[in-house]
């Protein structure tokens, strides 16, 4: 539709320069002959018309146009009338050739241009010789040459253009892509230490108290299952010939009871708080602090050792907060090691959305996981 609308602006643009062309070659072309002294005839005026009219059509169809220009000038020239308006409607037809198809086609176009135009400098009513050649070799040569200069900057211009397309293209589909690994990051590594910690826990059980294994395997086969779920839905934007399982939902905090109650099968006892009036939140802020969440307490299940967790979300008109803490061990050594994926998976996550993020010792002892993103009401 844009393409459509901008060639109907060039059709009345150059229906009125062919309009404007006319009313200059009536007008000048009388005080012209009459500063040269040379006459006009009866076929003066239709030839001057025929050639600027035919440049309504330039731009759609531009070798057309030049060729009944040219015709329509050589005639005019052979005829012996004087040099005027004529040559500018001669000069924007070979112009429009050389900025509007390739140089090679143009340029043979020119070359036939120029042929018909010397014609008059050896036959006609006037006949220049040879002292017409340059003269008349610079209204084909200027014209071609601001032509293709233009018509050059044009075709950059496009091609710059979509090679910017097409380097933005690559730009988010290397987003997506990460955004999927992150995701594919989050459940898989959450869901395998679950299931870790819930087959240690099996095993150890199974000789001495084999109603308790089977507890731990049925966590095992629950955590696995919405694991693969999740994951089902995280590849869905992968795989888009597939419909989505509408029996999966969206990773968010409604399926945080969920969280909890796995982790609290593999060991690790979560309490959830929660300020505020809960509300909807937008979908991209909903599945990251859920993230945050669970890879905090992927985290805890991993390296806190014997612990309990806690889970802080506090609702505030414009952005919610979200802060995981623990009773394990803490760092190893000093603050919190920056190198790790999901530390800096989290990070990115939180930021992307213009908010902020904290990870560290908590100040009770322990490690603590802090962040805070802009968070609009959605109606």
């Amino acid at each position: 539709m844009d393409r459509n609308r901008s060639g109907g602006r060039d059709g009345v643009f150059d229906a009125l320069v062919a309009l404007a062309l006319v009313v200059f070659g009536l007008l000048g072309t009388g005080p012209a002959g009459l500063n040269q002294g040379v006459g006009t005839g009866r076929a003066t005026y239709p030839l001057v018309v025929v050639a600027a009219l035919a440049l309504a059509g330039r731009r759609r169809w531009p070798l057309a146009t030049l060729a009944v220009v040219t015709a329509a000038t050589a005639a005019y020239l052979v005829l012996g009338y004087p040099y005027g308006p004529i040559l500018i409607s001669f000069f924007v037809a070979v112009y429009t050739v050389a900025a509007y198809r390739p140089v090679r086609i143009a340029a043979l176009a020119g070359a036939g241009a120029l042929v018909g135009l010397l014609a008059h400098v050896f036959v006609g009513a006037r006949p220049t010789g040879l002292d017409g050649l340059m003269p008349v070799a610079a209204w084909v040569v200027v014209p071609f040459a601001i032509g293709a200069t233009v018509g050059t900057t044009a075709r950059l211009g496009r091609e710059n253009a979509a090679r910017k397309r097409m380097d933005e293209a690559r730009r988010l589909a290397d987003a997506e892509r990460l955004r999927v690994a992150r995701e594919v990051h989050d459940v898989v590594g959450h869901g395998l230490a679950a299931i870790h910690m819930q087959a240690e826990i099996a095993l150890h059980l199974l000789a001495r108290k084999p109603e308790q294994a089977e507890a731990a395997l049925t966590a095992i086969s629950r955590t696995s299952k919405e694991a693969l779920d999740e994951l089902r839905v995280t590849l869905t934007v992968v795989r888009r010939d597939e419909a989505v399982d509408e029996r999966s939902p969206s990773p968010g905090l409604a399926q945080l009871p969920q969280l909890r109650d796995r982790l609290a099968g593999a060991g690790v006892p979560v309490d959830v708080e929660i300020t505020g009036e809960p509300r909807p939140l937008p979908v991209a802020v909903d599945l990251t602090v859920y993230r945050v969440v669970q890879e905090s307490l992927t985290n805890v299940l991993r390296h806190a050792g014997p612990a309990t967790a806690t889970v802080r979300i506090r609702y505030a008109p414009a952005e919610v907060t979200v802060e995981v803490t623990d009773t394990g061990r803490g760092p190893a050594v000093g603050p919190a090691p920056a190198g790790g994926y999901g530390l800096v998976g989290m990070r990115e996550r939180v930021t992307v959305l213009g908010g902020s993020f904290a990870a560290g010792p908590g100040p009770g002892g322990g490690f603590r996981v802090y962040a805070t993103l802009p968070a609009e009401e959605v109606a």
